[in-house]
């Protein structure tokens, strides 16, 4: 099995999450900016020899498209164009961020940075939990 990437897409940056081969285990990677991210994804698809990466989807708690989601619409799309080698599933991430938040020092701003990683980690946990609630039925 390969690895599975996760993204936490916002205006300015990205976080990221990485699963072990095994995929048992979601672990925050790196946050990039949202101008990087296909330089970023270009290399770490390479590198890891990646062929799926979920995408953090932002509906709101009424389950309806907000102007965020709207733009990870057009970012996945984009993704999909550009990386036609990989699997891009769009993830419900709603609250992930807040849970991250616990996570960190928000006075800190590297802390703060990292919690875009912890949120993707949040949103390739649950998907990893999926998958293996599919293979277990």
């Amino acid at each position: 099995m390969s690895k599975i990437l996760a993204i936490d897409p916002g205006d300015r940056h990205v976080g990221t999450a990485l699963s072990d081969a095994m995929r048992f285990f979601a672990n925050p990677y790196e946050t990039t900016s949202a101008n990087n991210l296909i330089p970023f994804l270009t290399k770490i698809i390479a590198q890891e020899k990646l062929d799926t990466i979920v995408v953090g989807y932002p509906k709101t708690l009424k389950n309806t498209d907000s102007q965020q989601t709207l733009k990870i619409k057009v970012l996945y799309d984009q993704l999909v164009e550009i990386f036609p080698q990989v699997k891009f599933v769009l993830w419900d991430e709603r609250l992930t961020s807040k849970s991250a938040a616990k996570y960190v020092n928000s006075r800190d701003k590297v802390d703060k940075l990292r919690a875009h990683s912890i949120a993707a980690a949040i949103i390739l946990e649950t998907y990893l939990d999926h998958l293996r609630f599919l293979s277990e039925a």
